[in-house]
């Protein structure tokens, strides 16, 4: 598959739409050693006058939280319909315990700035870790939220939230997706 790159300006997507309900895939590590999960709670945006960026969310029960970690860049890739139960596959199962690129058959590349990607995304873009933050449950001002939070995640710890300058957007030229 073969990718174009292009400016965060010229980008005419639905994140909102696109992150809750098509969701995306968070990828870290090298091309020996990295792992995926699929996430649905995200954004993307402009902050602090630098590149713009990304935030996202992970558990340290996480396996891919290991990853990022240790590990400058981070991927996030957005995929077409047709990858579905893919992405429901790899959200719901742990690197730890088996090989979800091969189950998925995805196919592993990796960017000019050291970042692992799969061909078969419609778009990927590129993340620097910036900054990072974990979700302190004294700052929960909507108690109804904090109430959803302990009730889906009561043994799991409170995400830490990483911010990613976007440094790279990468188009597949036969995606479905109008950029």
């Amino acid at each position: 598959m073969k990718f174009r790159r292009i400016e965060p300006i010229e980008l005419k997507f639905n994140f909102i739409k696109s992150i809750r309900y098509d969701w995306m895939l968070i990828t870290s590590g090298s091309i020996d050693s990295s792992n995926s999960m699929t996430a649905c709670w995200g954004g993307v945006g402009h902050l602090w006058d630098i590149h713009p960026v990304c935030f996202i969310f992970i558990r340290p029960t996480r396996y891919t939280y290991e990853f990022i970690e240790n590990s400058d860049y981070f991927s996030i890739q957005f995929f077409d319909e047709n990858y579905k139960d893919k992405l429901r596959f790899m959200g719901t199962n742990s690197g730890r315990n088996i090989n979800k690129i091969s189950e998925v058959d995805f196919h592993q590349k990796i960017d000019s700035l050291g970042a692992v990607y799969y061909t078969e995304a419609s778009m990927v873009m590129i993340c620097k870790k910036v900054y990072y933050q974990d979700i302190d449950p004294t700052h929960f001002l909507d108690k109804s939220i904090y109430d959803w939070y302990a009730e889906n995640y009561p043994l799991d710890g409170y995400h830490r939230m990483y911010v990613g300058s976007i440094r790279e957007i990468l188009i597949r030229e036969d995606a479905g997706y109008v950029f």
